[in-house]
């Protein structure tokens, strides 16, 4: 990946913006700008420099990952977070006004910065997370390879639902199969629903067992080197009988009806659109109660968002999710998901696993 090529190109709009330089707090930011994956650091880009500003903790990390990166920036380390308030400050001295990101600091650091600070500070909107929509082809890399993970995680472990485990049980062993596998962490904690509880799309896996003849929502994914996978597939220890199979044969219709819809310049209103209409007309519109999608990168949920009210369109490289769903209380529910780049004729999916809903009982 070209770390060091995006702060120049995070400047071009800071004419636009009303700033002179940009400090950038939330860390997906300050990763994606410098390569540093701790826990506590700072950024600021003027138009010349870039000035990072953690604590001791990370001296050393800092210090090698910008070095990986080849970010050239001059590092600030403060024991205190008033010696770190100092150190932007300094840095920050000759700025007449200094842009926020207001979606990443809260009214109460404002308010401390702007007691420290000597520049007009200004509110900014997406200047960074409008650069990462498109990725390059290191970070389509990593995306891929942690679906990847998640692919083989799962046609290790299906099998293994005939014998019953809890929804809780198989979660742990799908978070066990990935980390084996290479993955650094979770995208998110697993969901996996079986039964009634399947028509909770954000249900937690409970001690609940797993039942022959139940549709079962499968959604998870892992992190590897810093980016996302997400997948989602629903199933069923053997046949679940004709109801069922109806639902599940319109949410994987729908679902192929969103991903044919993605393309280049194509609107994220119209991808969903695609995948709703094919719910709306048999009669089950309601019960799609989120979403077509959303993006995936640094962050499990990050822009474009795919959805009704969705303003943004597509691009050669924007990776999404495409994972309607259809969810009836009291009975259960069903969600297929694939995480797909935008390509320059279509797009190809990152995620692979066979869609398929019927699992050998063993």
């Amino acid at each position: 990946m070209d770390v060091a090529g995006r702060a120049p190109r995070l400047r071009a709009p800071f004419a636009d913006a009303g700033i002179d330089a940009l400090l950038v707090t939330r860390l997906p930011n300050v990763r994606y700008l410098t390569g540093f994956s701790g826990s506590a650091a700072t950024l600021l880009v003027t138009p010349d420099t870039m000035v990072v500003v953690t604590d001791g903790r990370y001296r050393t990390q800092m210090g090698e990952q910008l070095a990986a990166a080849g970010v050239d920036a001059t590092v600030e380390v403060g024991a205190t977070l008033a010696d770190q308030h100092a150190a932007l400050a300094r840095a920050a001295r000759a700025l007449d006004r200094l842009g926020l990101e207001a979606h990443g600091i809260t009214w109460a650091e404002q308010r401390t910065l702007a007691q420290v600070l000597s520049s007009t500070l200004v509110a900014t909107e997406q200047l960074v997370e409008s650069q990462r929509l498109v990725k390059d082809d290191g970070e389509v890399a990593r995306i891929r390879a942690a679906c990847a993970i998640g692919d083989d995680a799962l046609a290790e472990l299906l099998p293994t639902l005939g014998d019953g485990p809890t929804e809780a049980d198989f979660g742990v062993a799908l978070e066990h199969a990935m980390r084996r596998r290479g993955a650094a962490a979770m995208s998110f904690d697993p969901i996996v629903a079986s039964g009634p509880n399947a028509a909770m799309p954000h249900h937690r896996p409970s001690e609940r067992r797993i039942g022959h003849g139940e549709l079962v929502v499968l959604d998870f994914g892992c992190v590897v080197d810093g980016y996302c996978s997400d997948i989602t597939r629903t199933v069923s220890v053997g046949d679940p009988g004709a109801d069922a199979r109806r639902l599940w044969d319109l949410v994987a219709a729908s679902q192929a009806a969103g991903r044919d819809a993605v393309a280049p310049g194509v609107a994220c209103a119209a991808v969903d659109r695609a995948s709703r209409d094919v719910i709306d007309a048999a009669g089950l519109g309601d019960a799609f109660v989120h979403g077509t999608g959303h993006g995936v990168g640094l962050e499990i949920h990050e822009a474009p968002r795919v959805a009704r009210t969705a303003s943004g369109t597509l691009d050669v490289h924007t990776v999404v999710t495409v994972e309607p769903g259809v969810y009836l209380p009291g009975v259960g529910g069903v969600r297929i998901e694939d995480t797909v780049v935008v390509t320059e004729d279509g797009a190809v999916p990152l995620t692979e696993a066979p869609k398929s809903l019927v699992v050998a009982p063993n």
